[in-house]
């Protein structure tokens, strides 16, 4: 059984948007700021797509 990942990376991000990799580390910055988080804590995939506006359904289809 494959399991998912529930945590989003910027590598994830440069997949789903096609940005740089620099864009999306400070994009993922710019996540954890809007949601209060610290810089060891993660950005869940809802998290993301919640912030991008991006449907969760299409966003996990990137995430193994």
């Amino acid at each position: 059984m494959l399991t998912k990942r529930c945590v989003i990376y910027p590598k994830d991000i440069q997949m789903i948007t096609g940005r740089s990799e620099r864009y999306c580390h400070l994009l993922v910055k710019k996540i954890k700021i809007f949601y209060g988080k610290e810089d060891h804590q993660f950005i869940t995939q809802e998290e993301f797509s919640h912030f991008s506006g991006i449907p969760l359904e299409q966003v996990s289809k990137y995430i193994y």
